[in-house]
């Protein structure tokens, strides 16, 4: 049977206000509240929550029917703040059981690409997030802007995770189709779900196109194409952000009625919905996939260049990460809190300078009139950062030598942890040895309160001590006898 799995992304960054240099030093409060505001209550009231509705009937309509979400800890963190309701509808789309929820990083970082150990900390810290408020560990993995790469797949099977998701790139793929599962090839173990990029962008982008020769989409037509497929190709990925419904194709476009119905033309079609782990647990992986360098989803590239494609972007990249080791040494959880923010690939998106299509999407997309606006503002921000982080670990010192001083400290700190517990231990021991003491002394004590009943026996002994006497008595007196005889 040929199988749906769909998924639907959900980010939202807290966009920084306009920070000038003079602000270095003097205000280290750096988001735009109001834009934050207005923008995710918009976009939830247009597109997320009917979009939830939405799901949440065709769940209850259609047994069959399944889907995943994944959510970064930045929209999650927004949505309690602006949307509490959706969260509300997200855990009832969690309730049904039939919505799974994927892992990624909290902050939707590019961490995976430059610092394991941030990658890994984020990944963590979404999955208890997720696991605090919908009651579940992720078990299929989703990073940033689906990069992936050779290098990242052992360290999210080390994780603990089933399988991956990213994109299928026509420059990866070949001539292969990315209607199979496929097997990491530096960790066979981990599976690969690949994004059917045509079926996915006939969605995201043409669904609401006059001009696209297959205008108007109905799903009926949609679903002929996915049963149209070779019949060996088991699993259709279509993977795409959930504001696709009401904001990117508004609500006008009939974009949620199509959505609605494609349950039922699927179910005459033979077709089922699986979720992600389905997916890689019902499936064998048909071969090895090795990703060389890394990939994404975004622009026609479908590699990282979009966030990292020119020297303003770099320069604001490796600046930022040149303090991660410092900034996770720390305990201020104001400063982890911006550090988390700081990472949003967004910030580094609004940077970029291409042109044509590219440029045109990530210009919709900027709060900024310009990349260069998007740098000068961001590298403000990052400089007051950085003073921030400098007061607890000078940036003089060499990462060697902060590592070296952080190992000692660390050794001291345990060596005292250990000291402690010997002291406490020897106070417990001491406490018990005062308690068994005590116990003594009121044992002798009332032993002493009883003295007559000791000294009865000795007084009873006292007559056959007397008795066993009489005998040398008598053995005295005999000789006395025998003397007064002689006489």
């Amino acid at each position: 049977m040929k199988a749906v799995c769909f998924y639907f992304q959900i980010h939202q960054p807290f966009r920084l206000k306009r920070y000038r240099f003079f602000d270095i030093g003097n205000d280290h409060y750096y988001y735009d509240d109001f834009a934050n505001d207005d923008i995710i209550t918009r976009i939830a009231h247009h597109s997320y929550i009917p979009a939830a509705e939405s799901l949440l009937r065709m769940i209850e309509q259609y047994p069959h029917f399944r889907c995943a979400l994944s959510i970064t800890g930045t929209a999650l963190e927004q949505f309690e703040l602006y949307v509490p309701e959706f969260i509300d509808l997200l855990k009832k789309l969690a309730a049904t059981g039939r919505v799974e929820f994927l892992a990624e990083t909290y902050a939707h970082s590019l961490s995976s690409l430059t610092d394991p150990d941030e990658f890994m900390a984020q990944v963590k810290m979404h999955d208890e997030k997720i696991h605090d408020l919908f009651g579940v560990h992720p078990k299929v993995f989703r990073n940033t802007e689906l990069i992936y790469c050779d290098e990242m797949a052992p360290m999210i099977l080390d994780m603990g995770y089933k399988g991956v998701i990213t994109e299928g790139a026509k420059h990866i793929l070949g001539w292969k189709s990315p209607n199979y599962v496929y097997s990491a090839a530096s960790a066979p173990k981990l599976k690969i779900l690949l994004k059917n990029s045509k079926l996915s962008d006939d969605i995201s982008f043409r669904f609401s196109n006059t001009d696209w020769d297959a205008y108007p989409l109905t799903a009926d037509k949609y679903m002929d194409w996915i049963a149209s497929t070779p019949q060996e190709e088991q699993i259709i990925n279509l993977f795409m952000n959930l504001e696709t419904f009401g904001e990117m194709q508004p609500r006008e476009t009939g974009i949620f009625q199509f959505l609605e119905a494609l349950p039922h033309f699927a179910e005459e079609r033979g077709i089922d919905f699986w979720t992600p782990t389905e997916a890689v647990t019902k499936l064998k992986a048909v071969g090895e996939l090795s990703v060389l360098h890394p990939i994404s989803w975004a622009d026609e590239a479908r590699d990282t260049s979009a966030w990292l494609g020119n020297k303003l972007q770099q320069e604001a990249f490796d600046k930022l990460y040149s303090v991660s080791e410092r900034v996770r040494l720390c305990d201020d959880r104001r400063l982890k809190q911006d550090w988390d923010y700081l990472q949003a690939s967004d910030h580094f998106f609004y940077m970029a300078t291409k042109h044509m299509a590219d440029g045109a999407v990530h210009s919709h997309f900027s709060p900024y009139e310009t990349p260069f606006q998007a740098f000068t503002n961001y590298m403000n921000v990052l400089a007051d950062f950085i003073v921030r982080v400098e007061e607890q670990y000078p940036l003089s010192i060499e990462n060697e030598e902060l590592n070296s001083l952080l190992t000692t400290i660390r050794n001291q700190a345990t060596e005292i942890e250990t000291l402690n517990k010997e002291v406490a231990s020897m106070r417990q021991n001491i406490e018990h040895y005062n308690e068994e003491h005590a116990l003594r002394e009121n044992a002798s004590k009332s032993v002493d309160e009883k003295p007559e009943a000791k000294k009865a026996p000795a007084k009873k002994a006292a007559p056959k001590k007397a008795a066993a006497k009489k005998p040398a008595a008598k053995k005295a007196a005999k000789p006395a006898e025998k003397k007064a005889e002689k006489a």
